[in-house]
């Protein structure tokens, strides 16, 4: 019975950083109040550029470079065309993931079946190997802890720090913090970088350490549900976590549910994780009191400092 709990513990950590190093950038991009939608067609890019990367260097720390370069590049584009252009943000997010899934297919068409390096597991002599803590603590690979170092010092950052309190103003309030003399439009275009980077990671993360191998689409709409979570998490940190963790466990339960033969149909048990986003989402709807309470008043509006 405790071993059957470690793995669970252990599989639902898993499923759950891509997650959530996805959901950390996209809450730092809508905390400056814009909304990209791109997050799926970055984490596709990140996910081919890491694999390609590993497979032909044989260079983990180049390829996970190489992963956060591609995000970076792809949301620069969003910044571009969202920021400077004054184009639509919902539009242009959505075009990001269509051109996403388009190129990284493109590119990756000569990688299926083909084998790459993956993130090695981190052993710790007398920590990893202690009974029940050891593997649950101590046991994955250095992007799992990545994603919760990440996630802490973003918390921080926001809540703690100047320059998160002007992020968070940016987002409340674009004209004042203009007419206060920050450089709104800059401080954005930062944080949709950081954005597209987290991404990215999260794409590396797929190819290299969850799924290590390439497939078309092989994100299979987790880029959706970072978006979702940051909605769930009402754009706090902590939620973010606990919103990860469920979903995360939810998509691995619906995976060991197929192993187990249970007569319930695949195409139902694929289907469970994004039907789970939905009716949580259905259901935070309803409580528009708290969305009003914790959202980026400018979120998703366009900022034009000539007036």
């Amino acid at each position: 019975m405790t071993t059957i709990l470690v793995n669970l513990l252990v599989s639902v950590m898993a499923a759950a950083t891509p997650l959530l190093l996805a959901a950390v950038g996209e809450l730092v991009v809508e905390r400056v109040a814009v909304l990209n939608l791109g997050v799926e067609g970055m984490m596709l890019v990140g996910a081919i550029a890491g694999f390609a990367t590993a497979h032909e260097t044989g260079n983990l720390v180049l390829a996970l470079c190489a992963s956060l370069a591609a995000g970076m590049l792809l949301s620069s584009v969003f910044a571009l065309l969202t920021l400077t252009l004054q184009a639509n943000q919902t539009a242009t997010g959505l075009a990001l993931t269509i051109f996403g899934r388009g190129f990284s297919a493109l590119v990756g068409a000569g990688y299926v079946g083909i084998a790459a390096p993956t993130l090695p597991h981190l052993h710790i002599p007398a920590l990893s190997d202690l009974p029940v803590l050891g593997p649950v603590l101590f046991g994955y690979d250095p992007l799992v802890y990545l994603a919760l170092a990440s996630l802490a010092a973003v918390a921080w950052f926001l809540a703690r720090t100047h320059a998160g309190l002007i992020m968070r103003a940016v987002g409340d309030q674009h004209d004042a913090a203009h007419v206060l003399g920050y450089k709104v439009i800059r401080i954005r275009y930062l944080a949709v970088l950081f954005g597209g980077a987290m991404a990215g990671i999260a794409g590396a993360y797929m190819s290299l350490a969850y799924t290590p191998l390439w497939a078309q689409d092989m994100i299979a709409g987790r880029g959706w549900v970072a978006l979702a979570l940051v909605t769930f998490a009402a754009w706090r940190p902590f939620w973010l976590l606990i919103g990860a963790w469920l979903f995360g466990g939810i998509m691995y339960l619906s995976l060991y549910v197929q192993g187990l033969g249970v007569p319930v149909p695949s195409a139902f048990l694929s289907a469970l994780p994004y039907i789970g986003t939905i009716v949580v989402l259905v259901l935070i709807s309803r409580d528009r009191r708290r969305i009003a309470l914790h959202r980026p008043a400018m979120l998703g509006r366009a900022f034009n400092p000539t007036g």
